[in-house]
């Protein structure tokens, strides 16, 4: 730790953090820029803030502002302090539905502002496709905008006010005509006066020409509004303690119409005609978007409800009501159509259905991540913007151009105010890639400027176009932008590099020369990534989709703590960091990482939910397989990572699960074993049971049953098998129902899920390699392979051909794999069960919703007459090992707390709660006073005479 840090953390503790894992983990944001801060600052006040400004300024370091470091241009990585608002300045301060107005702090995320407006019918018009966890403050940065800035303007046009702290300890309250400094006022007169003519001719051009400081606003005309001048300003010139903000009227019901063209041209020639008639966004997107999104895993058929086409519009509407919101999409759609009389489209209302099309556009920031070949693109020339009308041109000349320069990319965007999206596959490892994409970036900014545009539409210049405003702007305003800064920043110490007295576009890049110092053979195949470690880790871009606080699935513990080191991205950040080998030196060994991954659940709900499938539970796994080779482990990876070798043991002693079970049920004795075993002292030990699965399908099925239906073989789990058999036992009499033949592999077979889990890939191998050899006969009779446990499913399925890539049988075993509800889904035989007609709550298990689907088990419940209210929180925070593990208590409770306990709590007695995790009905066990059910138990349980589960 520096000097710098050592000092900032002792003058206010709390508040700053200067330990290498949280700084690394804030290397970057959403961009290709790198810089590791001297120390990362969460304010929890106005005081707060003041003191850090006076602190920094004694150290002499430069200071960035964050929110939710999802801008693509490089505004928020930074040498000094980096000030992240988004953990705790977060409060909605007032809404005035009479005035239309909001008062928030700068770390307030989109969708909750829009939460707490739409309660009064009211909502923030710029929606940033990062809705879901971008910041108020970050998009007065930046002044952001997003799909329906067409009808509800940017984020300058719906600023009121803005109080804001400059070095020195000023403070401004700034609105239309004052900044609430004299001193200040008559500084910006002066510059204005000083400026007219590019002010007038140069700035406000076109709606989305937001490169540069906003002076235009300054102008009399404008009524020299200084909020709306001060947005844009991306943390150059002050820090935003608060702002007003202005609400607009929600329509009354939505329609989304899809519109389908030839090509991506002819959708830009035509975004003109459907923003003028009257539609809330006019989206569009290429055919290539489509290609890379149906290369990502379990999507081959996404954009299968979008009109035929060659490119794409998306144009939503609002009405009163539900019929004149449809009427008017259809009403828009013909309007286009009388100018492409080939247009196709598609109309749709349902919420379900708009938001499963929102999602294809929305996910391209991390789609196009990846091109089709699986080749990485980078932002840099990521959203550039023309006037609306000269959008077609601009795009073939673009297109043109990076065919000069030997360059791919998948454009979308606004296209109803003529704003591009576009990452291109700059190779930015190698000297002579780095020289192409300087070229084109200049190239590119003097294109733009051919067509009457500007280099920045939505993210600000950052330290990707700031260099380039010299190709936009005059001398003269350049000049009035330095003196602007100047006034409010006269040592320049916020956000240094950025509009004024630009970095090198080409500086401190992140996927630059060197990153990846420390190469490795990883024991996962990673095929989607060459067999390459750190392409993997580097499928990350920082769109921050795991920061998501009420919607998806990832990242749980991010969801508890709200702290960056906990978002997947932030591990990522921390691995790329070890890999690179510079701030971070001990590689593998590396106990930053450690850290970063330590509360990472392995739910692998990233590798679903993430726009670019980053799978940090693999990760993980490859990480704890080479920190602790050679190494004692903790006591958790022995107790609870060899739980089926243990499990085993006990049940091969007559008598010894009774007694197991008496001995742990003494509190002391109990103690003892889990300070031993690394396990959490709050946690209840699992019971063994007798007799298990096997033994009581040993001595229930002495001969071969007939089976009308085929033959199955149920997996033994460990947990099934050893500690839950009724599951097991109640999953045979629903086969058997069904007319199934049921077998039990013989021998000790595993799919080696908690050594995985633990990072003991060695003898995970080993594991599978055996289970394969005992499966073999049943793999060449082609017989399913039933699966009870979700967790060890999606082992026998993504995992083992993932683990053993040269084994055939490994690939025979994912294919043979299927759950219980796949199974009897497709049943086509007799149908033995009765109606139940109960009401259900359903813990649908991380791996399950990651890697497979519950739609299955909707169907078969549906089929049942029990209507499920499916959680949506995602993981039920106990994640196998885990929750078990000391240290993960608090986490492991705020999982459940989020929606699973108060659901269960709160269900009444004849509710079902279904769960076919055991951990989910363990977690559900210990937390509440409920227990769950397997769907074996219920549907065992509808059979004339079933048992209701215990």
């Amino acid at each position: 730790m520096s000097d710098h840090a050592h000092r900032l953390a002792a003058a206010l503790p709390g508040v700053f953090r200067t330990d290498l894992t949280t700084r690394t983990a804030y290397s970057s944001d959403a961009s290709i820029f790198r810089q590791v801060p001297v120390a990362v600052a969460e304010p929890r006040s106005t005081e707060d803030l003041t003191r850090i400004l006076e602190l920094t300024a004694a150290e002499g370091l430069p200071l960035t502002m964050r929110g939710g470091g999802t801008s693509i241009a490089g505004n928020a990585v930074g040498t000094g302090v980096l000030v992240d608002t988004s953990r705790h300045l977060t409060r909605i301060k007032s809404i005035d539905p009479d005035s239309r107005t909001a008062v928030v702090e700068p770390g307030v995320v989109l969708d909750d502002l829009r939460a707490a407006a739409g309660r009064h019918g009211l909502t923030f018009g710029p929606d940033p496709s990062s809705h879901s966890r971008c910041t108020m403050g970050g998009m007065i940065g930046n002044n952001a905008c997003g799909s329906h800035s067409v009808a509800w303007g940017i984020t300058s046009a719906n600023v009121e006010a803005v109080r804001m702290l400059l070095p020195g300890g000023r403070e401004l309250a700034a609105g239309p005509g004052t900044s609430g400094d004299a001193a200040v006022d008559a500084e910006l007169t002066a510059l204005r006066d000083a400026h007219l003519g590019p002010l007038r001719t140069e700035l406000g051009r076109f709606s989305r020409q937001v490169a540069g400081y906003g002076l235009h606003h300054l102008l009399p005309e404008n009524g020299f509004d200084v909020a709306k001048a001060l947005v844009g300003a991306e943390g150059t010139v002050g820090l935003v303690t608060e702002a007003t903000v202005r609400l607009v009227p929600v329509p009354g019901a939505r329609a989304l119409a899809v519109l389908g063209f030839e090509d991506v041209y002819t959708a830009a020639e035509l975004a003109p005609f459907a923003a003028a008639a009257g539609a809330l966004t006019v989206e569009g997107m290429a055919s290539d978007l489509l290609t890379a999104l149906r290369l990502q895993p379990g999507r081959a058929d996404a954009g299968s409800n979008l009109p035929p086409g060659g490119g794409w519009l998306y144009c939503e509407v609002g009405g009163d009501t539900a019929a004149e919101a449809r009427d008017a999409a259809h009403a828009l759609a013909e309007v286009v159509r009388e100018r492409a009389p080939g247009m196709t489209s598609v109309v749709v209302d349902d919420p379900k259905e708009m938001r499963a099309l929102w999602w294809i556009r929305e996910a391209g920031s991390g789609i196009v991540t990846r091109l089709p070949d699986g080749s990485e693109a980078w932002p840099g020339w990521e959203d550039s913007a023309v006037p609306a009308g000269r959008l077609a041109g601009y795009l073939r000349d673009l297109y043109g151009l990076m065919g000069e320069h030997g360059l791919r990319g998948v454009p979308y965007g606004h296209f109803g105010e003529g704003c591009l999206h576009l990452r291109l596959d700059f190779d930015l490892q190698e000297p002579k890639g780095l020289a192409v994409y300087r070229s084109f970036m200049t190239d590119a900014a003097r294109l733009v400027m051919s067509h009457g545009g500007s280099v920045a539409g939505e993210h600000g210049d950052g330290r990707a176009r700031s260099e380039l405003l010299k190709e936009m702007y005059s001398p003269e305003l350049l000049g009035a932008f330095r003196a602007f800064k100047n006034t409010f920043d006269p040592d320049g110490v916020l956000n240094p590099g950025v509009i004024v007295d630009p970095a090198p576009l080409d500086a401190d890049l992140r996927p630059g020369p060197g990153r990846d110092a420390l190469k490795i053979t990883p024991v996962h195949a990673l095929a989607r990534d060459g067999g390459s470690f750190a392409a993997a880790v580097h499928r990350c871009v920082g769109v921050g989709a795991c920061r998501n606080l009420d919607t998806g699935s990832m990242c749980p513990s991010f969801k508890v703590t709200r702290d960056e080191v906990h978002s997947t991205r932030g591990r990522a950040r921390v691995l790329a960091e070890m890999l690179r080998g510079e701030t971070i030196k001990d590689g593998f060994r590396s106990e930053e990482a450690l850290e970063a991954l330590d509360l990472c659940l392995s739910c692998k709900a990233c590798a679903n939910d993430c726009p670019v499938n980053v799978d940090m539970a693999t990760y993980k796994a490859e990480f704890l397989h080479r920190h602790y080779a050679g190494r004692f482990r903790p006591m958790a990876h022995y107790s609870m990572g060899w739980l089926p070798l243990w499990s085993r043991l006990v049940a091969s002693v007559p008598g010894a699960a009774r007694t197991a079970n008496a001995v742990l049920s003494v509190d002391r004795v109990a103690s003892l074993v889990k300070r031993a075993g690394g396990i959490e002292p709050r946690r209840e030990m699992i019971r063994f049971a007798s007799p298990t699965l096997r033994d009581w399908f040993r001595k229930t099925h002495q001969g071969p049953k007939p089976g009308r239906a085929g033959t199955v073989v149920l997996w033994p789990d460990t947990f099934t098998n050893y500690h839950a058999p009724e599951t097991g036992q109640a999953a045979v009499e629903v086969l058997e129902a069904l007319g199934y033949r049921v077998l039990i592999p013989p021998g000790r077979v595993c799919c080696g899920l908690t050594w995985h889990s633990t990072g003991q890939l060695t003898v995970t191998r080993q594991v599978l390699r055996r289970t394969l050899d005992i499966l073999r006969p049943a793999l060449d009779a082609g017989l399913p392979i039933v699966g009870l446990e979700p967790s060890c499913t999606v082992m026998l399925r993504d995992e083992a051909p993932e683990l053993l890539p040269d084994e055939p049988y490994a690939e025979r075993l994912a294919g043979s794999t299927v759950t219980l509800a796949e199974l009897v889904a497709a049943h086509e035989g007799d149908w033995p069960f009765e109606k139940l007609d109960l009401p259900a709550i359903a813990q649908v298990h991380c791996h399950q919703e990651a890697k497979g689907s519950y739609d299955p088990d909707l169907a078969v419940l549906e089929r049942l007459g029990v209507d499920p209210d499916v959680i949506g929180a995602g993981c039920c925070g106990l994640a196998g090992n885990f929750g078990f593990e000391t240290g993960h208590w608090e986490v492991s409770q705020g999982c459940a707390e989020r929606e699973l306990y108060p659901k269960v709590r709160a269900a009444d007695d004849d509710e079902l709660v279904l769960a076919d995790g055991f951990s989910c009905r363990t977690q559900i066990a210990q937390g509440t006073d409920n227990r769950g059910v397997h769907l074996a138990e219920v549907l065992r349980r509808a059979l004339p005479g079933g048992k209701k589960p215990r």
